[in-house]
């Protein structure tokens, strides 16, 4: 075993008292906004449960499909770095909008009450 396998870690300090509270908010921002997100699926006369139920009613909305999941594939492929090393900004996004949504829900929690 080779005595300076940790010597590489020596300089690592760990995080500020503000960095810790701020990954923590961000966190939670994203815990809730996961939750509110699972709230409005599956509650009755949801939005969500009537726009696929009319994506699949029509004819055009099943033609839709494929241009959602291509739609899909195409912001996979922006938000993916190329390797396992490098890390692209755009990668951030999902995380953003899901701490958005979390905001919003933490609003119409305080505002209102409830989800």
């Amino acid at each position: 075993m080779d005595p300076n396998k940790y010597a590489k870690n020596a300089k690592i300090n760990p995080n500020s008292k503000v960095g810790t509270a701020g990954s923590i908010i961000s966190f939670l921002l994203m815990v809730i906004g996961l939750i509110g997100l699972g709230i409005e699926l599956f509650k009755d006369g949801s939005v969500v449960k009537s726009w696929i139920g009319s994506l699949f009613e029509s004819t055009v909305g099943l033609l839709m499909i494929p241009v959602i999941i291509a739609a899909a594939w195409l912001f996979n492929r922006w938000t993916s770095s190329p390797s396992k090393t490098e890390k692209t900004k755009a990668g951030d996004i999902p995380m953003y909008i899901m701490m958005a949504i979390g905001a919003f829900y933490v609003f119409r929690i305080i505002t209102t009450g409830g989800f």
